[in-house]
C-alpha cells in the first residue's frame, strides 16, 4: 500500500488568514512600540546602549511586519503575496486602533511626535498604513520567489545589509539617530531584495 503526500497548502488569501493574521501583527506592533518607548524611558544613554537597543526593537518589529504576513498566508504566487500586502494593512489598521484608545490617552509619545503635523494625531495614519502595507508586499515577493522555506534563514540577507546600511549612514556623519537609520535602512534593503527577486524570476 502506498501512502501519498499531502498537497502542500499555498498562497492563503482568504479573509480569515487576513483578518486574524493582521489582529496578530497589529498587536505585535503595540508589543514592539511599548518596549520601544520603555526603552527610550528606562535604558540609560551610556555608550550608546539606549540608541543599540531601540534599533533591535526597531528591527525586529521590521522583521515581523515583512516575513510574517507572507509567512501566514504561504506566498509562492501573486496570491500570496497580495494576501500578504492586505496582512499588513490589517496588522497597521489593528495597531491604530489600540494606539488611538490605549496609547494615546495616556500620552505616550513625547509632544514632539504631535508638532510634527501642527498637533494633529491623525498626521501620520496614513503614511503608517501604506509603510505597514508597502513592507509586507516587499517581504511577499522575496519570500515567493526564494526557495528558503526556514524564516531566519529567509531574513538572515536583510539583517545583514540593515545592519551595514545602517552603520554606512551612521559612520558618515548624516545626523540620523541609529533607530531612525535602522528602519529606513530596513525599508530600502527589503525593497531592494524584492527587486532583486523580481529581476532573477524575469
Amino acid at each position: 500500500m502506498s501512502v501519498t503526500a499531502a498537497p502542500v497548502v499555498s498562497d492563503r488569501s482568504d479573509f480569515r488568514t487576513v483578518t486574524v493574521g493582521g489582529a496578530q501583527l497589529g498587536v505585535a506592533t503595540a508589543v514592539a512600540v511599548v518596549a520601544f518607548l520603555a526603552t527610550s524611558r528606562l535604558v540609560p544613554i551610556t555608550a550608546g546602549l539606549r540608541e543599540g537597543v531601540e534599533a533591535l526593537i526597531v528591527l525586529a518589529a521590521g522583521l515581523a511586519v515583512a516575513f510574517l504576513p507572507a509567512q501566514w498566508t504561504v506566498a509562492r504566487s501573486t496570491e500570496g503575496i497580495a494576501g500578504a500586502a492586505a496582512l499588513g494593512l490589517v496588522g497597521t489598521v489593528v495597531f491604530s486602533a489600540i494606539d488611538i484608545v490605549l496609547l494615546r490617552p495616556f500620552k505616550a509619545y513625547p509632544w514632539t511626535w504631535d508638532a510634527i503635523g501642527g498637533g494633529s494625531t491623525w498626521w501620520y495614519l496614513p503614511v503608517w498604513w501604506m509603510l505597514g502595507t508597502f513592507v509586507a508586499w516587499m517581504g511577499g515577493i522575496v519570500t515567493a520567489a526564494g526557495g528558503e522555506t526556514i524564516l531566519a534563514r529567509r531574513v538572515l540577507p536583510a539583517v545583514a545589509a540593515t545592519i551595514v546600511v545602517a552603520l554606512i549612514v551612521r559612520l558618515s556623519g548624516v545626523a540620523v539617530e541609529l533607530p531612525v537609520a535602522t528602519g529606513g535602512a530596513f525599508t530600502v534593503v527589503v525593497a531592494a531584495l524584492a527587486v532583486l527577486a523580481l529581476a532573477r524570476k524575469g
